[in-house]
């Protein structure tokens, strides 16, 4: 049996290989960080046999508490990724599966590597309604890619929404393909109108180096992207530079930044409560916003989610507070979860990509309903 993670988002390492129920495994660590969380790795020659995993330094990883309730993901093809039974004891994450096939894929979540991200946005650009512009290089020198939909207008509502500043949460790249998808649909109603009234611009992947490279957190210099938002470097951070330095070109009308969470197995918002700016205006959007989105997707929920800041009080070196301070908009901070969706479980697949992607699609109702308020 041979164990492996040299591809692609790949993370794993091998403690001790004994018999195979009992595989001993290590999470390695982000790139010039100690953060950790994400794993995915491949496992060749034990078809047919019980296989028991075990996650040893699950107990440091960045968030523990993800784990209790939380299952492993597995699939033969890369293509459906369904759940295998987990189970976190005394500080280690175990999980059990016979492989039915001569190799299986193990990972944190379903993944979505730097090839899914090329396909999505050269397919996107085949659209009339899409340009694929580049706004500049990561550390290690790849492109970050800025989908404009939409026909630029200075009298259009600009709407941002990122996704992928922390790497090991590609469910909100998933997400991004939906919403992507269906709003260069020429054929939806709900996109035809908001294209109408605004343009989009959208960064599926704020992270690509460190999510190639398998890391939870951080890009290839070591550096939380959303913690970088009040003085980006050019050098260090540069995803969050370049994206700051064509906001401040074209305007920001809205901003979302889509995350996930490992603890709280919800979907949910972030707002900004506590930046200096916020005022009846932003209250009112936030509000109906959120509100309309619990009509338009029962995925969505207001009732669990963080707490919220007090006046003032907010942190504005993160992405959605720093931008609903500076350009005075509406801006939040979406999550989603690793462990499944405690309102609409589904004990096969859990929080799928299918999920995620519906979830971007729906988004567009509530942008709908607030769009003519933006301003």
């Amino acid at each position: 049996m041979k164990i492996s993670s040299n591809f692609d988002s790949g993370n794993i390492e091998i403690v001790s290989i004994e018999k195979h129920d009992n595989i001993r495994l290590r999470i390695r660590t982000d790139s010039y960080a100690d953060t950790f969380q994400w794993f995915y790795f491949r496992v060749h020659g034990a078809e047919g046999f019980p296989c028991k995993f075990h996650v040893d330094n699950a107990a440091q990883a960045s968030y523990p508490e993800g784990w209790p309730g939380y299952n492993v993901y597995a699939s033969y093809d890369r293509v459906i990724w369904f759940c295998v039974p987990t189970t976190y004891a005394n500080g280690v994450l175990s999980f059990e599966h016979t492989p039915i096939e001569n190799s299986v894929f193990f990972a944190y979540s379903t993944p979505y590597t730097y090839d899914q991200h090329l396909d999505m946005v050269s397919a996107a650009q085949l659209s009339p309604l899409c340009v694929l512009e580049l706004l500049g290089e990561t550390v290690e020198g790849r492109d970050i890619d800025l989908l404009v939909v939409g026909e630029p207008d200075e009298s259009k509502r600009k709407i941002w929404i990122v996704a992928r500043q922390h790497p090991g949460e590609p469910q909100s790249e998933w997400f991004m393909q939906g919403l992507i998808e269906r709003l260069i649909d020429e054929s939806d109603p709900v996109s035809r109108t908001l294209l109408s009234k605004a343009v989009f611009y959208l960064v599926p992947s704020m992270n690509i180096d460190g999510a190639f490279a398998g890391n939870l957190r951080v890009n290839a210099a070591g550096k939380n992207l959303n913690r970088e938002w009040a003085k980006p470097d050019a050098e260090l951070c540069p995803e969050v530079y370049y994206v700051r330095k064509k906001m401040e070109e074209v305007g920001v009308d809205m901003f979302l930044d889509i995350h996930a969470d490992e603890g709280l197995p919800y979907c949910f918002a972030s707002g900004i409560e506590g930046i200096p700016s916020y005022d009846e205006r932003l209250r009112w959007l936030q509000e109906n916003f959120l509100a309309k989105w619990v009509e338009y997707s029962p995925d969505f929920q207001t009732e669990q989610g963080y707490p919220k800041n007090e006046p003032g009080k907010a942190n504005l070196s993160i992405g959605s507070k720093f931008v609903g301070e500076h350009f005075k908009c509406m801006s939040m901070t979406i999550e989603m979860p690793f462990k499944d969706n405690a309102n609409l479980p589904d004990r096969n697949f859990g929080w799928s990509s299918d999920r995620a992607m519906r979830l971007g699609e729906s988004v567009l109702g509530p942008i709908n309903f607030v769009i003519d308020n933006l301003r």
